[in-house]
């Protein structure tokens, strides 16, 4: 059997398994996302997959706070030059997705845009180079990568300090100020009988899914210790091929 065969097979196989799923959704009801079966997930573990998925939410909940960045504070879109808010925010989603940074702001990165974006004497796109400086600063903790494979080696410090950077940005972007005491974004709003705290939640998922996936990368690393300790306990041989 040739490889390109096999491959098939091996493919076909894993589209079976993929409709055998579980029960059927029902229509209209929330439900976990998925992603269609690929050819790459058979070079993915269970945990690469939770990685990535993880990684799809981040992005997706980035975006979610960029429209509502932008909707809050259109004076923010406007300077985007789109001729209107769907098209800032596509704009700004394809710049997410591709690691395409803001213009004039090329030669930064990560905490260093962010720095930018939350800095009272910035005139640009402060929403759009804020959310990209978040993006942009989760994937390069991850390796600059938004999917991820068996050769993959994440560093957990790199993830957990950019779910406390995810912390800090949103801190300061409830905080602080500029000369004429105003904020530097509209954000989250409390007055009176209206209390509107999507940012704040959206926030709070991305850290929590930053948390996750670094306790899961320093788990991960234990237990494969711990595999090898009980290995030799129950005198296991360790496979050579």
């Amino acid at each position: 059997m040739n490889s390109s065969r096999a491959a098939g097979i091996i493919l076909a196989l894993g589209l079976g398994l993929a409709g055998c799923g579980g029960p059927g959704l029902i229509a209209g009801q929330p439900h976990p996302r998925n992603e269609e079966m690929s050819f790459d997930q058979l070079g993915q573990t269970d945990f690469n997959r939770t990685v990535t998925i993880a990684m799809r939410d981040n992005l997706d909940s980035l975006t979610r706070l960029l429209e509502k960045l932008y909707r809050r504070n259109p004076v923010e879109w406007r300077k985007t030059g789109a001729p209107d808010l769907a098209a800032a925010i596509r704009q700004g989603r394809n710049a997410i997705q591709t690691g395409q940074a803001p213009a004039g702001l090329g030669a930064l990165h990560d905490v260093e845009i962010l720095s930018v974006a939350l800095d009272p004497a910035y005139r640009g796109d402060r929403a759009g180079t804020l959310i990209f400086g978040l993006s942009d600063m989760i994937v390069r903790a991850h390796n600059g990568k938004t999917r991820f494979y068996a050769s993959d080696v994440l560093n957990a410090q790199h993830v957990y300090n950019a779910a406390r950077n995810v912390e800090i940005a949103a801190w300061l972007l409830a905080t602080r100020r500029d000369a004429a005491g105003r904020p530097l974004l509209l954000a989250n709003e409390m007055s009176g009988d209206i209390a509107n705290l999507s940012f704040e939640r959206e926030f709070g998922q991305l850290v929590g899914r930053l948390d996750l996936v670094a306790n899961l990368l320093d788990e991960n690393l234990r237990r494969v210790g711990i595999n090898y300790m009980q290995g030799l306990l129950f005198f296991n041989f360790l496979p050579v091929r």
